[in-house]
């Protein structure tokens, strides 16, 4: 499916050993039980958020739950048992670090802004699980902040920038450098990018 994908987007040929290995290492998060942590400023605060989507319910495939769990339900509850067994989806877990707005602005005002997600990391992180981070700059000092903390933790970090990678291509374990370095087009490829790795991911693990 890798090969199939640079055919259809050759401009990210570049990017292919990259995307790969990211896909290993959030493989190896799930399969684990791990969680992923995503994060980003301004339009790529909206990418953590679409990521998100596309992950916690079924993207391309239904993701029915397994008998086990559709029978506990019923059990519980024959009812409303059968009405969840019907609408719940399996779920890769993933939280965007955007989304608290409470969290974020109580960080921002009493301890600092760049603070807002390294905080949610050392909280929510815990080692095996995965930090996206995504800067198109690669030099986002909240989002570096917060890599640093995911690595201090035993998290593996992927980095999803521009050309350039910046600082965060140091931090992370695997960085996917879109390239241009126009933030519009670079945010275009990344939607490109993280699409494919969600789609990979939902087949490993429901199809």
């Amino acid at each position: 499916m890798l090969d199939k994908f640079i055919e259809k987007h050759n401009d990210l040929l570049v990017c292919k050993e990259e995307i790969n290995s990211a896909y290993q290492l959030l493989c190896e998060c799930y399969s684990s039980g791990g969680k992923v942590l995503i994060a980003g400023n301004g339009g790529s605060s909206s990418d953590a958020e679409h990521i998100v989507g596309e992950l916690m319910k079924g993207f391309l495939l239904k993701r029915e739950l397994k008998e086990e769990e559709r029978n506990t339900l019923v059990a519980l509850d024959e009812t409303k048992g059968k009405y969840l067994e019907k609408h719940l989806q399996g779920a890769l877990p993933a939280i965007s670090l955007s989304s608290h707005s409470s969290l974020t602005t109580a960080i921002s005002n009493d301890v600092n802004g760049d603070m807002i997600f390294a905080q949610q990391v050392q909280g929510y992180g815990r080692k095996g699980d995965v930090f996206l981070a995504l800067s198109t700059s690669g030099n986002s000092r909240n989002v570096i902040l917060a890599a640093i903390v995911a690595k201090a933790k035993g998290m593996k970090v992927v980095g999803l920038t521009g050309t350039d990678g910046g600082e965060l291509a140091q931090k992370a374990d695997v960085c996917i450098k879109a390239p241009s370095k126009e933030t519009y087009e670079i945010q275009e490829y990344h939607i490109v990018i993280y699409h494919f790795l969600c789609l990979m991911l939902e087949k490993t693990f429901f199809e």
